[in-house]
Formats: C-alpha cells, structure tokens, sequence
C-alpha cells in the first residue's frame, strides 16, 4: 500500500511520516517544501512540492492519501486524487462548521472514501507564550478562564497513522481532544510546574490582547482570540476518541509541557 503524506515538513505531517514507519509501513511517499529541513528518514520517498501548487502532488500510484490542510486548493487537489484512483482520503481539518469546514467539503465532493481527523487547539500554541515566560513570571494575555482540551500534535498524527493503516475508518468523523479540559490559567501553570517555576497569568482586555497578538498572528489575531472569548461561557469538553482508537490514554497537557520544557527556557 503506497502512501503520500503531504504537508511532510513539519508538525504534524512530519510526526505522520514517522509513526507510519514506527507501525511498520514500508511504502511512504512524503511531500515536503523543504527536504533538507524535513529530514526524513532513509527508505522514504521524497518528493519537493506544495498543495498549493496541485500540480506538484505525486498522486501517481498512491493508495492512500493523508491531506494537510490547505484550504485554497482542497477541491483541487481532491479532484486529482480522485481521477489518480487513490483509494482513500484521511485529512486533517477541524470542528465540523469552522473555518476548516471547507477541507471536510472539499474532500468529500470527490468522491473518494475518507476520513475526517478534527483536532481542537493544538498544545504546542502555547509556544505564543514563550517569549513572556522566558523573559518573567507574569504572562500578559486575554481571557484567563477560556477553557478547552488542548490536543498535543503527537497524538494527532499517531491517530492519523492508525486510520491510514488500519480498516474500518470510512466515513467517519474523529473529533480529537486531549484527556483533560484546562483554562489558559491553568495551562500557563503547568508549563510553570514543567520548569520549575511559579508562573502567574495576568489578565488583558481584549483591544490590548489583541495588539499583543497581532505582530505574531496579523489577521489572524482577532480571531484568535475570539475564540477564546466563546470558550468562557461555553468551554470544550474533553473526548475519549484519542485513547479508543490507540488503546491508550492521550498525552496530558502537563505531560507535553514536561516533553518540550526546552521551548520556554
């Protein structure tokens, strides 16, 4: 079974390749931007090439496509998949009805069996903090009590690995979360206990958030952040879905604070 993975520089479609090799896949084909950066492993097949440029996805004898998400070429670049007769879909987009609908719809108008992974935020965002923690003890950032099940980006993809190796997964949904729901609050103190440390969130009104967000997010900024502002009143519950597919539990957020304790050193 021959397998692409796009989006194979980073993140998670970086970690996909290698939790595809880890369960014993010997026919990875891995499209990336950036070999050099990308690394792969010795026994992948690496292809240079963007999903925004469609023409440079290898689909030529793939079974199985895994789909970084990319709105602008989704419809695109699954109308290719479709005519290359790959098999199977499994994309990577988010709760069904947000900004990340347009994935699920695009792959679905082809026709082509799928599978929707939905993550929630990833814990590896709390790296816009990185900079005040290395810096102090008082992290400055809105709306303290907003409070969701962050999801770590290593479990994202060991599911994503599962799906693709493993029968049973068309036409289904997967709405993945970490184990536990924490407010920013809470997050922002267990990075402290990760590094020792007694880190203390301070509070901004949102206007003053947002122009602290903005150099690092631009647009994005304001959306962000309201976001946020919905998880107040309405937090996100945790799901069992990441430790019913792989048998164990997902990894705590405390847990990937301890792993990545170097980021805000």
């Amino acid at each position: 079974m021959k397998i692409l993975v796009t989006g194979a520089t980073a993140n998670v479609g970086r970690m996909v390749v290698d939790e595809l090799l880890a369960r014993g896949a010997d026919d990875v084909r891995a499209l990336t931007v950036d070999p050099e950066r990308a690394a792969l492993p010795p026994g992948v097949e690496v292809v240079r090439g963007f999903l925004g440029r469609p023409a440079t996805v290898p689909l030529n004898g793939v079974d199985v496509l895994y789909l970084a998400p990319h709105i602008p070429t989704v419809h695109e670049v699954s109308r290719l998949a479709a005519a290359a007769g790959v098999r199977r879909i499994v994309d990577l987009a988010g709760a069904k009805g947000d900004h990340w609908q347009e994935i699920e719809d695009g792959v679905e108008a082809s026709g082509v069996p799928c599978t929707h992974l939905e993550p929630g935020e990833f814990m590896a965002n709390a790296t816009l903090w990185a900079p005040q923690i290395q810096a102090g003890d008082d992290i400055r950032d809105g709306y303290a009590d907003s409070a969701n099940a962050a999801i770590a980006q290593e479990d994202i993809a060991a599911v994503a690995a599962h799906v693709i190796l493993t029968e049973g997964h068309e036409g289904q949904s997967y709405e993945l979360t970490g184990p536990q729901t924490l407010t920013r609050r809470e997050k922002v103190e267990a990075i402290g206990r990760a590094l020792g440390r007694d880190l203390r969130y301070i509070e901004l009104p949102h206007d003053e958030a947002v122009e602290q967000l903005r150099p690092v997010m631009g647009e994005y900024a304001e959306w962000y952040l309201e976001g946020a502002a919905q998880l107040v009143q309405r937090p996100q519950a945790a799901t069992a879905t990441v430790a019913q597919l792989l048998g164990r539990p997902a990894k705590t957020y405390e847990q990937w604070a301890r792993d990545h304790a170097d980021l805000f050193r």
